[in-house]
């Protein structure tokens, strides 16, 4: 179990709270190391919430977020690296090209 929490409004994504990666890095591990029906099922969670996560997280300045906003981005985050494995490959990493792990994260 984990101590993060998210926004009021969005307890329903709370059992995804583990997927709150705060790095380009994790977020990247976690879909290489996923099951395709782990990402789906997190797409599919997340995905009808997309439009009510952005106005949240548009009502509010990056450097004033608080915890549980942040939180709320890093999910969103997570489902912006997940999604190209639902839409576009149909697999976690890419098998007939490159490794995932040449990514490494830039500029914070």
């Amino acid at each position: 179990m984990t101590d993060i929490s998210l926004p009021k409004g969005f307890e329903d994504l709370q059992s995804w709270s583990g997927w709150c990666l705060p790095t380009m890095v994790e977020r990247r591990d976690r879909r290489a190391n996923s099951t395709m029906e782990e990402i789906q099922a997190f797409y599919d969670a997340l995905l009808p919430r997309l439009d009510d996560i952005l106005a949240h997280l548009s009502a509010t300045k990056l450097d004033q977020m608080d915890t549980k906003s942040e939180a709320l981005m890093n999910l969103s985050l997570t489902l912006a690296e997940m999604a190209p494995a639902v839409e576009q490959f149909f697999e976690p990493t890419i098998s007939y090209g490159y490794d995932v792990k040449r990514f490494t994260q830039g500029l914070q």
